[in-house]
């Protein structure tokens, strides 16, 4: 391709996210990366639903397994590997495609990690409201009246880091490329780079019971053995990895207070609330035409 593409997939967990990585990645010579908070940690590739080995013998994956579970991760660490595998990606002229489901990670990608206060939901909800009532064009003039560099620097059709550049300029008064200039700012996206969105939100109901069936997958594929295994290791239960979705209810059950069918519900439901998190925060963030369900996978276009 001529201009440099990034593919970004975010959606819920269960929601079909690696499929359609695997199928752009082989049609678009793809480099599939992390963008998941949980499958960053390694001795747990059943409970993170790492990617199967068949899958990476397919397809290069990086940034999966690269912190022990005794060290904590960031979203500052992740930002640092990740943007020397795009470039090192784009180096090779092959495609980076992030996955996942961690809006964190994909805000650090977007806007960087300065100490960029929070944007209430009213002035990010405005700031849609003008691009849509706008258009392109207009919205890029009016940034560039309080965010000239912003403006100039921004890739067309890149609704989301205009929109992003904007909200935070009318609500903190500072222009998101002065942001970038102090803090801890560490972006990863060339300014100019084409970003290619796909959002997977299945319906419900969906969602829900393919949360519920990878959950008693993974006990039936050995999830039980893992977390024993961690167990054994004496960690601190304020570390990240001890808070991995389904640890604390096994851990429960092999400590024998409770029974596994308990641990299993409890783990599901647990499993059910952080998608529907999920679910909220790409709604809001990312705001794309949703791809519903994983049978509509083979229709989007590569």
């Amino acid at each position: 391709m001529s201009q440099e593409t990034l593919i970004l997939i975010g959606g819920p967990t269960a929601s079909g996210k690696s499929a359609l990585a695997l199928r752009l990645a082989e049609a678009r010579r793809g480099v599939i990366l992390n963008a998941d908070a949980m499958q960053v940690y390694r001795a747990l590739p059943i409970l993170t639903a790492q990617p199967s080995d068949e899958d990476k013998a397919r397809i290069p994956h990086r940034l999966y397994e690269i912190i022990d579970p005794t060290e904590p991760s960031s979203a500052g660490i992740w930002l640092d590997r990740a943007c020397a595998e795009i470039n090192q990606t784009l180096t090779q002229g092959k495609t980076p495609i992030l996955v996942g489901g961690t809006g964190l990670y994909f805000d650090a990608l977007l806007g960087g990690l300065a100490d960029i206060p929070p944007i209430p939901s009213e002035a990010r909800a405005a700031a849609a409201k003008h691009y849509a009532e706008w258009g392109e064009t207009k919205f890029r003039a009016e940034l560039a009246k309080h965010d000239p560099e912003s403006a100039q620097k921004i890739a067309r059709n890149d609704r989301q880091r205009l929109i992003r550049a904007y909200e935070v300029v009318t609500h903190t008064g500072k222009a998101l490329s002065a942001w970038h200039k102090t803090g801890q700012d560490r972006r990863a996206l060339p300014e100019r780079a084409k970003i290619e969105y796909h959002l997977l939100l299945p319906p419900r109901d969906q969602l829900y019971a393919a949360c519920d069936q990878r959950f008693l997958s993974m006990i039936e594929r050995g999830a039980i053995d893992e977390v024993k295994k961690l167990l054994a290791r004496g960690l601190s239960p304020t570390l990240p990895s001890m808070k991995i979705l389904g640890v604390r209810e096994i851990a429960a059950y092999l400590r024998g207070e409770t029974s596994l069918d308990e641990a299993v519900a409890k783990a599901q439901q647990k499993t059910r609330n952080y998608a529907k998190r999920q679910t909220t925060w790409f709604r809001n963030r990312w705001e794309k035409t949703p791809l519903f369900g994983k049978d509509s996978l083979n229709e989007i276009p590569v």
